[in-house]
This record gives C-alpha cells, structure tokens and sequence, in this order.
C-alpha cells in the first residue's frame, strides 16, 4: 500500500476506530514514518479522551464547560488537518503528542 493512503487511513481511523487501526498500521508497516503517524494518532486519541474526561468532571463546576467544546473540536478538527497534509505528502506531527514520537 502506498504510505499517503495508508497515513490518510490513520488520520481518517480516529472518525472509524480509533484504537484498532493505528495498532493495526504500527503492526503491519514497515515504514518508519507510517508507525510514528500511527502511534501520535493513538496517543492523541487517549490524550483527548483523557482531558474531554476531565473536562466532563469539571462542566458539574461550570468551568469545564469550555474545555469541553474545545477539546470535543479538536478530536474533530485535528485528524481532518492531518488527512489533507497527508494528501499533499506534508510533514506533520499531532499537536500535544507530535514531540513525545
């Protein structure tokens, strides 16, 4: 498979399923840069449920209300901006997770 479709896959895996199929890629590939996009993916996925979980907790205080849209979005937004800049074969890592890979 070609690494633009199989990082678009992985991008688009967070709408579908958002655990399996990074793992799945991580396994199967053999290119370095389709497990790094593949492990940022599953690392900003449980990232962001982790803090829409927080988030959650804290909208009982009011306070969390925001955050909660905020990071609801950003597990929206984010992996539609990853699909086009894998379309045009950019370079992009994940925010808050891309250093960590």
């Amino acid at each position: 498979m070609d690494n633009k479709w199989a990082k678009v896959i992985v991008h688009a895996s967070a709408f579908f399923a958002p655990v399996l199929v990074p793992i799945a890629f991580f396994l199967l590939s053999s290119d370095e840069e389709v497990k790094r996009i593949s492990i940022q993916a599953l690392l900003f996925q449980a990232v962001m449920w982790l803090l829409i979980g927080i988030s959650t907790v804290l909208s009982f205080i009011i306070i969390g209300i925001p955050f909660l849209i905020i990071f609801g979005l950003m597990t929206i937004i984010v992996p539609i901006i990853g699909i086009v800049k894998a379309l045009n074969d950019s370079y992009w890592n994940y925010p808050i997770v891309g250093r960590w890979v």
